[in-house]
C-alpha cells in the first residue's frame, strides 16, 4: 500500500510542481517518500527544472530511477537526453528505462523497478502513532483535510489524537489512502501516505511541518519544514471599491488552499483599500491571480511585482527604534536615508539557464543587461549549453523569463533558487507632479537604472496625465536631483482672436495678463490624476 500511495503522490507532485516556484511543495512530498522517477521528455532533453528537482530529491537521499518518456516520438532524440542525463547526474547504462507513456512501452518494467530499486520506510508497526503532516486543504463542509507520512504505529476512526505544535486535541473522522482519489480505508499503518479528517476548523491550525500522534501517547516531534518564505511581493486592488468585501471573500477562500501566501492589509490614496500579497516566485503570483478571476469572477488590478531588500543601519537612533542593526524593506515608504544607512543590499538568485549553444551571445548580452555576474558553463552534449548566473531578483522577477524565449526562440529553459543577499547601490526613484511628491508612484531601483526607469515612468504619465488650463511638470528625482522630466503644455485661448491689426503693445498686454493669469492659477490649482492613469502605470 506504500508504493501505491507513494507512486501517486510522486508522480502528481513532481509533474504539477516542476517549477521552481513550487519547490516548496515538492520537497514537502519528498519528504513523505523514499524514492522517486525522474522523469525526462525525450523530445526535448533536461531541462533548468529537471537539475533543481534531482537535486532537491539527491539532498533528500532518496532513492532516483532515471526515466526518458516519449520514445516513440520521431523527433526523439534518446541517445542525446541519456547522454545529458550521464553527464550532469551521474547515471550508469543500467538505470535507464526508456518508456513511451502513450503506448505502453516497457512500463510495466518500472513497476518492478519501483519494487526493487526503492526501499521500505523505516517504521515500526509497535510503537505508538506517530504521522508527518506534509501537505493539506480546505473543505467547506469537513474542515481541514491533512495529507499524512505515518511514520510508526497505526491510527483508525474515532481515536484521539493531538498536535505537537498546537497541543489542540481532535477526533478522528475518517482516514484514506489516495489512489488518486482519495479512498476511505479502516487504518493507516506504519509506512503508508494517506489522508486524515479529524475536524480541523481552519487549514492555519493544520500546520504543515506538524507532528500528529495519539492523545494517550507524547511523541518526540519531528523535525518538520523550513516556513515557506515569500520572494515576490505585488499588490491587489478591487477595479472599483464597492467589490472590496468581494476580493476578501475571494482571497481568503484561495489562501484555505495555499499556505505559502503571505496576506496582509493595503491601501492606496489612488487605488483605494486592497492587499498586499507575498509568494513563493512570479509563477505563483500569476496562477494566484488567474484562479481568482477564473474561480471567483474577481476583477482585480495587480500592481507590479517587488521583492524585499535590506538595509545595514548606522544610525543609533534608528537602531534603537528598530531594535536592530539590519531590517527588511517591504515599501519604498519603508526606505531609510543614505546617511543612516551603512549599506543596503537586495536578493540575489542563482539561475540556471539550458540552452542551444548557438544563441549564447544574445543570452550573454540579456545576462549582462541584468546586471547577471557569470558562474559556471558546462556543455550537456554537443550541441547544448547549461549556464549558471548570480542576477539580482529585481532584475528577473518581471520580464526576464520572455526575453529569455523571445530572443531563444522558446529552446532556452531557466530556472533558478535563492542564494544570498549582496550589497547594492539602491536608490528611491521620486514622481513629482509640480514640486509635489506622489507616494503611490514611488520605486525602489538600482542605481544604474534609476534614469531609464525614472524617464519611462514620466513618458508615461505624459500620455495618460490629461492636460491642464496651466502647464504640469512630471520629474523623476534622487532626494534633491531631478534625473528626468516631462512637460504637458498647457491649454492656450487665443486671446488676440480679436486683435485686427493696431499697435504690438496692445498684443503684448494681452499676452502678459494670459501669462499672470496661468501663473495664478498654477500656484493654487492641484493636479487631478485619474485613477486610470495610475492603474495603466501601476498594473503588471
Amino acid at each position: 500500500m506504500f508504493l501505491q500511495a507513494a507512486w501517486v503522490k510522486v508522480g502528481w507532485e513532481w509533474v504539477a510542481m516542476g517549477h521552481v516556484d513550487f519547490n516548496y511543495e515538492v520537497s514537502r512530498s519528498l519528504a513523505a517518500c523514499q524514492g522517486v522517477l525522474l522523469l525526462v521528455d525525450a523530445n526535448q532533453g533536461v531541462q533548468a527544472q529537471t537539475v533543481a528537482n534531482f537535486y532537491l530529491a539527491f539532498e533528500a537521499e532518496l532513492a532516483i530511477i532515471p526515466v526518458i518518456n516519449k520514445i516513440d516520438l520521431k523527433q526523439a532524440d534518446v541517445e542525446s537526453t541519456e547522454e545529458q542525463m550521464r553527464r550532469l547526474f551521474d547515471f550508469k547504462n543500467e538505470d535507464f528505462f526508456k518508456i513511451s507513456a502513450k503506448l505502453g512501452i516497457n512500463c510495466s518494467e518500472i513497476l518492478d523497478a519501483v519494487i526493487q530499486r526503492i526501499p521500505p520506510p523505516n517504521s515500526d508497526h509497535s510503537k505508538p502513532w506517530k504521522a508527518l503532516l506534509f501537505d493539506s486543504t480546505y473543505n467547506h463542509f469537513r474542515g481541514a483535510v491533512t495529507n499524512v507520512a505515518v511514520i510508526d504505529g497505526k491510527v483508525q476512526q474515532g481515536d484521539k489524537i493531538s498536535s505537537a505544535h498546537s497541543n489542540k486535541s481532535y477526533e478522528v473522522q475518517e482516514v484514506g489512502i489516495m489512489s488518486p482519489d482519495q479512498q476511505s480505508t479502516q487504518e493507516l499503518h506504519a509506512g503508508q501516505v494517506g489522508y486524515l479528517i479529524a475536524g480541523m476548523k481552519s487549514i492555519q491550525e493544520a500546520r504543515i511541518g506538524d507532528t500528529l500522534h495519539l492523545s494517550a501517547s507524547p511523541v518526540e516531534p519531528l523535525p518538520g519544514f523550513k516556513p515557506a518564505k515569500p520572494m515576490v511581493f505585488g499588490g491587489i486592488f478591487p477595479m472599483d471599491q464597492s467589490e472590496y468585501r468581494d476580493l476578501k471573500v475571494a482571497v481568503d477562500r484561495l489562501t484555505l488552499n495555499d499556505s505559502s501566501v503571505t496576506v496582509a492589509k493595503d491601501s492606496s490614496a489612488a487605488l483605494g483599500l486592497g492587499f498586499r500579497l507575498g509568494f513563493l516566485g512570479l509563477l505563483h503570483m500569476e496562477v494566484f491571480n488567474q484562479r481568482l478571476e477564473q474561480e471567483y469572477n474577481a476583477t482585480a488590478i495587480a500592481t507590479t511585482p517587488s521583492v524585499p531588500c535590506k538595509a545595514r543601519l548606522s544610525s543609533e537612533k534608528l537602531i534603537k527604534q528598530y531594535r536592530t542593526d539590519e531590517i527588511t524593506i517591504y515599501s519604498p515608504a519603508e526606505f531609510p536615508e543614505k546617511k543612516d544607512v551603512a549599506e543596503y543590499l537586495e536578493p540575489i538568485v542563482m539561475g540556471t539557464i539550458i540552452t542551444p549553444d548557438v544563441h549564447l551571445n544574445k543570452i550573454f548580452s540579456l545576462c549582462e543587461t541584468k546586471r547577471g555576474e557569470q558562474v559556471d558553463f558546462t556543455y550537456i552534449d554537443t550541441s547544448r549549453v547549461l549556464l549558471k548566473y548570480k542576477l539580482p531578483l529585481n532584475e528577473i522577477v518581471v520580464d526576464f523569463y520572455d526575453l529569455l524565449k523571445s530572443i531563444t526562440s522558446g529552446y532556452a529553459s531557466f530556472d533558478y533558487e535563492d542564494h544570498s543577499y549582496e550589497p547594492a547601490e539602491l536608490v528611491k526613484l521620486d514622481i513629482l507632479l509640480n514640486g509635489q511628491v506622489i507616494n503611490e508612484l514611488s520605486t525602489i531601483v538600482h542605481k544604474d537604472k534609476a534614469y531609464s526607469v525614472g524617464k519611462s515612468l514620466a513618458s508615461k504619465l505624459k500620455n495618460v496625465i490629461p492636460r491642464q488650463l496651466y502647464e504640469v511638470i512630471i520629474q523623476a528625482a534622487l532626494g534633491g536631483k531631478v534625473i528626468a522630466r516631462e512637460t504637458i503644455k498647457a491649454y492656450k485661448k487665443n486671446v488676440l482672436a480679436k486683435c485686427y491689426g493696431g499697435d504690438i503693445s496692445r498684443k503684448m498686454k494681452l499676452l502678459k495678463r494670459q501669462a499672470e493669469g496661468k501663473k495664478r492659477m498654477k500656484k493654487i490649482g492641484n493636479v487631478d490624476i485619474p485613477k486610470d492613469a495610475f492603474i495603466s502605470v501601476l498594473k503588471r
